[in-house]
């Protein structure tokens, strides 16, 4: 049996907002969201294995506190958010499978949390489902337990839309206003310019009502909170904030018009970085979704017109479009984490069209519709997670290489402190417990001479692959081979001589 809360929301009707009169919900309701949430953090557990070992820029954010090993080069574009968030585990433990056990409950929490901020505003079964469609996505199950930011900025940005419309409804709904400030903070925090991005029709829209000015305070205040430390940064460490914005443009091949859609389509099946992005596009069962979801998704703002839930609605895709602009038509490669925020927020219209289509009444074809859903939402089950699958073992025979090659220089003598530099470096030098420095490129934060006087003083070896050829400096020094990569050993302080 539905019922509904006793008590609307202001406003909600003039806004068209849905009051929480009109958004039923089962007697209850919670507690299907929350094992969606609890689903998701099993499946992390069991599919994205703890043991995985860390990424390349898990080991750059996570040195950032870890005693493990020195931190390594933080460069531009990136914020200190995920230091924070891996803090409470990374200051005193090494042990990666604690780390992603830890990370694995926190994720789950925060779908529940964000799921239930639009309790009232949709029904029960709609905020299930979008839930559900978000956490069944190959790319949310393996970066969900990893110390990455762009999950926290989807989570963020669905708590972000669902608060300021709460907000917006309710003069005096309080707790609306700190969950926008908190969200906004978040995504802030973890990636300011993505949060810019995602926010900026709410910002849009909260100048537009200039008569209501407390959402826009609350809205500013926990952007400016966020990224607050991340700007003081950029005047202490990179000359400015324009020029660390420039640094991070050029890290990232340089932001400008670029279609990046074909390399987003190469990336999904399960290529975690597509860049360069070349190669044959995947096939069109592992593809189709991502052709089904705009479809659904304008469906489903039709389905939110008839519910008189249009502004909700028209706010998610606005936000989602805004969200994937700097990734789909600015950057010249792929990651599909970057676009994690876009299907959190499309994930409550494409769940309102589904629900819309199996439930409709006097439609005579809701047999089919019925069973039409059902097995495709199987069928894309299936593929989510076989890609994950492939993913997963594909990352963690990688993250092996780079403990293996580890181990191989502790056995040449190259243990902490040591400094390496090179091919893989960074992450190898994490799980080696050596710092990790360059003299060129991108991560580039000393000299070659700096390099060679180090190697008088600690163990320091330089990385290539097999058929590379060290700097003129290096030449001379010992070669071996270290998994499947080769190390130039300095002869002094601990190296082992040629």
């Amino acid at each position: 049996m539905l019922r509904t809360l006793n008590v609307p929301l202001v406003g909600a009707r003039r806004h068209g907002i849905p009051s929480a009169g009109r958004a039923s919900r089962h007697p209850g309701g919670e507690q299907w969201p929350a094992l969606v949430a609890a689903a998701f953090t099993l499946a992390q557990l069991v599919l994205v294995r703890p043991g995985m070992g860390l990424g390349w820029d898990e080991t750059v954010y996570v040195s950032q506190v870890s005693p493990h090993a020195p931190a390594a080069f933080f460069s531009a574009p990136r914020a200190r958010g995920v230091p924070l968030l891996v803090a409470p585990i990374a200051s005193w433990s090494s042990s990666t499978t604690l780390l992603r056990i830890y990370l694995a409950l926190l994720s789950g929490l925060g779908l529940f949390l964000a799921l239930r901020v639009w309790r009232g505003l949709l029904p029960t079964r709609v905020r299930t489902l979008a839930g559900a469609l978000f956490a069944t996505l190959w790319v949310t199950v393996f970066y969900g337990p990893q110390a990455m930011p762009n999950y926290w900025v989807a989570i963020g940005a669905l708590t972000c839309v669902g608060c300021f419309l709460r907000a917006r409804a309710d003069r005096s709904d309080r707790a609306a206003l700190w969950g926008v400030g908190l969200s906004a903070a978040l995504m802030a925090l973890m990636r300011p310019t993505d949060a810019i991005w995602a926010t900026l029709p709410l910002l849009v829209l909260a100048v537009g009502r200039w008569r209501r000015p407390w959402p826009l305070v609350a809205l500013v205040a926990g952007l400016a909170a966020g990224a607050g430390e991340w700007v003081v940064e950029a005047y202490v460490s990179h000359g400015g904030l324009g020029q660390r914005l420039a640094d991070g443009s050029r890290i990232q091949g340089g932001l400008g018009w670029n279609v990046a859609v074909g390399d987003q389509m190469r990336s999904l099946d399960g290529r975690t970085l597509c860049r360069p992005c070349t190669g044959a596009m995947p096939s069109l069962v592992v593809m189709a979704w991502w052709f089904v979801l705009p479809v659904l998704a304008v469906l489903g703002l039709v389905v939110a017109v008839k519910a008189r839930r249009t502004a909700s609605t028209l706010l998610l895709l606005s936000c989602a479009t805004t969200a994937g602009v700097p990734y789909l038509f600015m950057i010249g490669y792929a990651a599909p984490r970057f676009l994690l925020p876009v299907y959190a927020l499309l994930a409550i219209p494409v769940a309102d069209a589904l629900v819309h289509l199996v439930t409709a009444p006097g439609r005579a074809w809701r047999p089919v519709a019925v069973t039409l859903v059902a097995f495709g939402l199987a069928g894309h089950l299936a593929v989510q997670y076989a890609v994950l699958q492939a993913t997963v073992r594909r990352t963690t025979v990688s993250h092996q290489g780079w403990a293996s090659t580890a181990a191989e220089l502790h056995r040449l003598g190259v243990r902490p402190p040591c400094l390496l530099t090179g091919h893989q470096a960074v992450p190898i030098a994490f799980y080696a417990g050596c710092s990790s420095v360059e003299a060129t490129g991108h991560n580039a934060n000393t000299t070659q001479t700096d390099i060679e006087r180090a190697g008088q003083r600690v163990p320091v070896a330089v990385l290539t692959t097999l058929e590379g050829h060290p700097p003129a400096y290096a030449r001379d020094w010992s070669a071996h081979r270290a998994g499947d990569l080769r190390a130039y050993v300095a002869p002094g302080a601990g190296g082992r001589a040629p």
